[in-house]
C-alpha cells in the first residue's frame, strides 16, 4: 500500500487553474523568445534547480558556480566534494531532461536504480549506489542528529513497494492531474527511502520528471527544485513531510497538506520564472537598441545578456554559446573590456567579465527588478 492521492478541496482545484495558466502562458513566451537568450535561461534554471536540491543536503555551490562546471570549468569556488555531487546531479538532471519525449517511455527499478548510480555512483561501494538498500534507516531532524524524524519501512519491505511504485508510476491515478501526480511520486519515494543515500535528490528528481513528461514545458521550465531551496521552504518541506509521512512508513495518512505544498511551490516557482522570463526578454531587447547605437555586434549582445542576468560571463561560455573558436572569443572579450562594456576578473585562469563601467544601465536596472510573489492560498 503506498500514500494515497487525496481529493482536492475547491481552493486547490482553483490554484491548479491558476497553475495551469501561467504555465500555459510561460510556453508561448518562451516558444516566441529570442533561440539565444532562451538557451541561456534553461541553462541558468537547471543550475538553479542543481544548485538548490544539493544545498537541502547539505552540498553548497553557488548557481553561477554549477553554471560554469556544467560547461566544464573546475576553476570555481568550491570543494572537491561540492563539485562531485555537482557534477554528479548535472548527469542525472540532464539524462531526465533527455526523456521527456521519449515516445517509448516506461518506469522501472532499472530506470530508478540507473539514475541513483547516477547521482550516487561515485560513492560506491562506501556508500551502495545502484541497488536497494539492505539494511534499516533513520531520518534524523535538522539540527539534531540524535533526534529521529522518520524511521523508513524494513529493508526488506522496499523490493515489494518499489515495485508496487514502478506499476503506480504507470498506471496508477492516470486521470489525476501530472502535477498532482508528480508530488505523490516525491513523497512515496522519499518515504520508500529505498537507498542507503541520495533519496530525497532521487525523489525531487523523479517529481520533475514526471512533470516534464506532462509535455507543458521544457524540463528546465518545470522544476520546483530551486524553490524548494530556499532556506524559508526548505524549513516548510521538511515540516510538511514529517506531518503527511508520520515518524514510520503509515500510508493511511492524510495526503492533502503535502499536496497544498506542492500547490504553493508550483505557482510561486511559476510566477518566479515568468519574471525571469520577461526580464531578460527586456534585457535582449535593450541591448539590441543599444548594439545598434554603440557598433556592437549581435553575437557580443549575448555575452552582455549573460552578464545582465547571471552577473557574469566567462570567455569558454561565450565561446560554445556562440560556436566560435576560442580566438574569436578572446577577440571579443577584449573588445568589450577596452570598450567598458565589460571588466575583467581574476587572472587567466579562471577569469570571468562583470558589467564595466559604460555597460548600459538601463539593462541593468531591468535585470535587477523588484518583484512581489503571491501565495495565492492567501489571496
Amino acid at each position: 500500500m503506498l500514500y494515497g492521492t487525496p481529493r482536492l478541496e475547491p481552493v486547490d482545484l482553483d490554484v491548479l487553474e491558476q497553475v495551469d495558466a501561467m504555465r500555459d502562458q510561460l510556453r508561448h513566451a518562451v516558444q516566441q523568445a529570442p533561440m539565444k537568450w532562451t538557451q541561456d535561461l534553461r541553462k541558468a534554471l537547471t543550475a538553479s534547480a542543481i544548485a538548490a536540491s544539493n544545498t537541502i543536503e547539505g552540498y553548497r555551490v553557488d548557481a553561477k558556480d554549477v553554471a560554469d562546471l556544467m560547461d566544464g570549468e573546475r576553476d570555481v569556488e568550491a570543494s572537491d566534494e561540492n563539485k562531485a555531487e555537482t557534477l554528479a546531479y548535472q548527469q542525472a538532471m540532464t539524462y531526465i531532461q533527455s526523456l521527456h519525449d521519449v515516445a517509448d517511455f516506461y518506469y522501472s527499478k532499472e530506470l530508478l536504480n540507473s539514475l541513483h548510480w547516477m547521482l550516487q555512483g561515485h560513492h560506491h561501494p562506501i556508500k551502495t549506489a545502484g541497488q536497494w538498500r539492505k539494511t534499516s534507516i533513520r531520518i534524523t531532524a535538522p539540527g539534531d542528529e540524535l533526534a529521529t524524524d522518520y524511521e523508513g519501512p524494513d529493508q526488506e519491505l522496499v523490493p515489494g513497494l518499489m515495485a508496487e511504485l514502478v506499476a503506480w508510476l504507470n498506471g496508477g491515478d492516470l486521470d489525476s492531474h501530472v502535477l498532482i501526480r508528480a508530488a505523490m511520486a516525491h513523497l512515496n519515494l522519499v518515504k520508500i527511502h529505498p537507498w542507503s543515500d541520495g533519496n530525497g535528490r532521487m525523489s525531487r528528481s523523479l517529481q520533475t520528471l514526471l512533470i516534464a513528461r506532462g509535455g507543458v514545458l521544457a524540463p528546465e521550465f518545470s522544476s520546483i527544485e530551486e524553490w524548494l531551496g530556499m532556506p524559508g521552504n526548505t524549513w516548510e518541506y521538511y515540516k510538511v513531510l514529517r506531518e503527511v509521512g508520520g515518524p514510520v512508513w503509515s500510508p493511511e495518512r492524510d495526503t492533502l497538506p503535502w499536496i497544498k505544498f506542492n500547490l504553493l511551490a508550483y505557482h510561486q516557482q511559476a510566477q518566479r520564472v515568468q519574471r525571469r522570463v520577461d526580464r531578460s526578454n527586456e534585457c535582449w531587447m535593450q541591448l539590441m537598441e543599444a548594439a545598434e547605437a554603440g557598433g556592437i555586434t549581435e553575437r557580443q549582445v549575448t555575452a552582455l545578456h549573460e552578464v545582465a542576468m547571471t552577473g557574469r560571463v566567462r570567455r569558454s561560455r561565450y565561446e560554445k554559446a556562440e560556436a566560435i573558436n576560442t580566438q574569436q572569443a578572446t577577440r571579443d572579450m577584449q573588445a568589450l573590456t577596452r570598450s567598458g562594456l565589460l571588466t575583467a576578473v581574476g587572472q587567466t585562469k579562471g577569469r570571468y567579465y562583470v558589467a564595466g563601467p559604460a555597460f548600459p544601465q538601463n539593462v541593468l536596472a531591468t535585470a535587477q527588478r523588484p518583484h512581489t510573489i503571491t501565495n495565492p492560498y492567501s489571496a
